[in-house]
């Protein structure tokens, strides 16, 4: 359950100190983050700014961690009630409701006869049960010493607490020299009640559950079955038996292996054991749990009838192994499908999210390097979906998205949508449709996230769930195929439960990226790449300053044309070549337009030329899984959005850092020192320009945009001349930017 709604029930200004820290150490282990804990604090008068915060980077894990359960019970003796509640007591029943693993489906139609032994020893019996059971230097228990009682009028024989005083290789021992008569080392019995002992280890000093110093076995009987019927559905649960005893009755008693490294463990792998037997219509004595537990002894006789063994070492070998089998026959795996039965009539496909690119239902990653505009292209999709557009070219369908932000703080997550919306020109007429969960600060491992993203999810009727950036989720080295496949298989149990897509983004890896295929760039294990449906990837495009200058002359030409429209008939003042020309343009606008406007109409191109050296250019290619490759699609980033190169001048530009081969180097003109000069600091300006904010930029940010290191970055200042440095930062000197 959630534990914050049981927090509604618990003030904390009831707790004493230990109990709210207790509070904070159970949401911890649990996955919930410190401002939650922060949140629910806020109500009591003693709350002190900080102070969760502090407490919470001291809990560093323990061997008996606070858990779930403390909250739990504080809200349930507040008043909350909920199915989960109710602690189960040792003697309690635990029932599976339908759909819990334990269902084996046993058969317990036709039952498997035993017989009693032709040669029977008795000696031999009870060797072979201690030998299988014990270590020679452990004590034994056990107990031929009865006395009566009365049930309902019928003489009943009980028995008493025994003996724990020998050890197992005494015991064998004193039988090997006992000349078949055991009553020389176990004392005598009485025929009418037999005899037991007791099939776990103890200290010698006494019988109870604290004298048990190995909790290995456990007892499984009934006695309202037939005893070919207990025999079969012990042998078909395959039960992990060290020792199959008939007990002279109207049981078989199994000592089944448990191997538990203490008493809990012990209770909890023994109330697994009953649940599985219970659910498979195997009903067992369940006062039989505790580990001191007496069986019956083979190798006596009770009523006439032989106290024997029927077998040793069956099933699995095991608990672990037992479990791991039965979990595995519960797997909620689909069952298998023949080929002829829906050869002619297939299921119906599930429609496309994206056209031509996923379906509902499935998964994407968007992959590319920092500063690709990755989550405006995220966001981009969000805003398609709602709205029924197109993202990059292709058609999406409508419906419901959520948004997980993982990195923006919650009003910049806000004001991207809005700027983006803006800069799309969408008018926005399904805001509702969105739905944004921000975590930045809070989010958990994506497998302890996933359960939460689908209880919150499930309601939101979603046709997909983005998830931005997946690296703030990952559990595990990436690197690692056996842990990303674990952490990918998250976004499976997403899209099975709440019925939609998951799409996502992941960063490159470092080094230039164009001499590699599409889905070998992301960094981490090839299972990133391989595991989606649909694997769209960023990569940037080496852009020259003849093509840079032409976006400049373009924006130039529209912005003079504009305003020069606004006063004059462009077809009397402009040639056709003029509307190709800035410079033309430019010229004519002075001409024509009043000093003031032409001014404004200068402010308008400035503007302009700085965005263009903002923008930067990249290639989407798709490796997709239900649809055949699409044309790489060539875009502008030009912030907030991309843009289609709808005039085809990316299509020959290469990938930025590849190079020429070998033999095509000396064929390159080299460039001059002026010219590398002039170089520099274009690039030292234009990774300014996409990176100022207020007039200033960060240097380290400064050299991620262009992929060089700090020292670089300073060094280009300093050649420049016309910037200052102010620790991590820089800017225009006020002569540079009047000029």
């Amino acid at each position: 359950m959630d534990l914050l709604n049981a927090l509604e029930y618990i003030s904390p200004s009831e707790l004493d100190y230990q109990d709210w820290v207790n509070v904070g150490m159970a949401l911890k282990q649990e996955g919930y983050s410190v401002r939650d804990w922060d949140d629910w604090s806020r109500a009591d008068s003693r709350y002190h700014n900080g102070e969760c915060e502090k407490k919470w980077q001291s809990f560093n894990g323990s061997a008996s961690p606070v858990t779930a359960g403390t909250i739990i019970q504080m809200a349930k003796d507040r008043g909350m009630t909920f199915r989960e509640s109710k602690e189960l007591g040792w003697n309690d029943e635990i029932a599976f409701e339908q759909g819990d693993k334990g269902d084996i489906g046993v058969n317990t139609c036709e039952g498997v006869k035993f017989h009693e032994p032709t040669n029977w020893n008795p000696v031999n019996e009870i060797v072979t049960y201690i030998e299988t059971l014990f270590d020679s230097s452990e004590n034994v228990g056990y107990v031929t010493e009865t006395y009566k009682k009365n049930d309902n009028g019928k003489v009943k024989y009980s028995p008493t607490q025994g003996s724990c005083d020998r050890t197992a290789g005494e015991l064998i021992a004193a039988l090997n020299n006992c000349d078949g008569d055991i009553s020389n080392v176990f004392g005598d019995y009485k025929p009418e009640a037999g005899a037991w002992i007791r099939f776990n280890p103890l200290d010698g000093k006494g019988v109870k559950n604290e004298n048990v110093t190995d909790y290995r076995y456990a007892l499984v009987e009934s006695d309202c079955m037939a005893l070919e019927e207990q025999n079969a559905i012990i042998r078909e649960l395959e039960l992990p038996v060290a020792v199959l005893v008939y007990s002279g009755g109207k049981s078989v008693h199994a000592i089944v292996k448990i191997d538990a490294a203490n008493y809990d463990e012990y209770r909890k792998r023994v109330d697994y054991l009953y649940n599985v037997c219970h659910k498979n219509g195997f009903e067992i004595d369940k006062q039989n749990r505790n580990p001191s537990r007496l069986s019956r002894m083979p190798g006596v006789i009770r009523n006439g009838k032989k106290q024997f063994i029927i077998d040793t070492n069956i099933g699995k070998s095991d608990f672990a192994e037992w479990k791991d089998w039965v979990e595995s026959i519960n797997d909620d795996l689909p069952d298998l499908d023949n080929l002829a039965d829906f050869f002619e009539n297939p299921p119906e496909l599930a429609p496309p999210l994206i056209e031509g690119v996923l379906r509902q239902g499935h998964k994407m990653l968007l992959g590319g390097p920092s500063k690709a505009g990755k989550s405006f292209g995220l966001i981009e999709l969000c805003i398609a979906i709602a709205e029924g557009t197109e993202w990059f070219g292709f058609k999406c369908a409508q419906g419901n998205v959520l948004y997980v932000n993982l990195e923006l703080d919650r009003a910049s997550c806000f004001h991207r949508f809005k700027d983006v919306y803006e800069a799309l020109g969408l008018e926005p007429k399904n805001l509702n449709r969105i739905d944004i969960w921000n975590l930045r600060g809070k989010s958990v491992p994506m497998d302890k996230l996933a359960p939460m993203l689908i209880r919150r999810a499930l309601k939101g009727n979603f046709i997909a769930v983005v998830i931005d950036p997946i690296y703030k989720v990952i559990t595990g080295d990436e690197n690692s195929a056996d842990q990303m496949a674990h952490f990918c298989n998250q976004f499976d149990k997403v899209c099975t439960e709440i019925g939609c897509a998951v799409i996502y983004c992941h960063h490159h890896s470092k080094g230039a990226q164009g001499g590699k295929k599409s889905m070998d760039r992301v960094s981490g294990s090839g299972v990133f790449a391989r595991d989606p449906d649909a694997l769209l990837d960023l990569t940037r495009l080496e852009i020259s300053e003849d093509l840079m200058k032409q976006q400049k002359d373009e924006r130039t030409c529209k912005i003079c044309k504009d305003w020069i429209g606004r006063f004059n008939k462009i077809s009397e003042v402009c040639s056709q070549d003029d509307l190709v020309m800035s410079n033309n343009m430019i010229d004519i606008a002075r001409k024509t337009l009043p000093e003031q406007s032409f001014k404004l109409m200068m402010s308008d191109v400035a503007r302009a030329e700085k965005t263009v050296k903002g923008m930067s250019a990249w290639r989407i290619e798709g490796t997709l899984r239900e649809f055949p490759a699409f044309d790489a699609l060539n875009l502008w980033f030009d912030y907030p959005i991309h843009k289609s190169d709808t005039t085809g001048v990316l299509k020959d530009c290469n990938f930025e850092g590849d190079f020429n081969p070998p033999y095509k180097k000396n064929f390159s003109k080299k460039n001059t020192k002026s010219e590398n000069k002039k170089g520099r600091m274009e690039s030292l300006m234009t990774a300014f320009t996409a990176e100022e904010n207020n007039g200033q930029a960060d240097i380290n940010d400064m050299a991620t945009y262009l992929g060089v290191g700090e020292k670089t970055i300073r060094n280009y200042i300093k050649e420049h001349g016309g910037f200052w440095i102010d620790g991590g930062k820089t800017g225009l000197k006020e002569k540079e930017k009047v000029e």
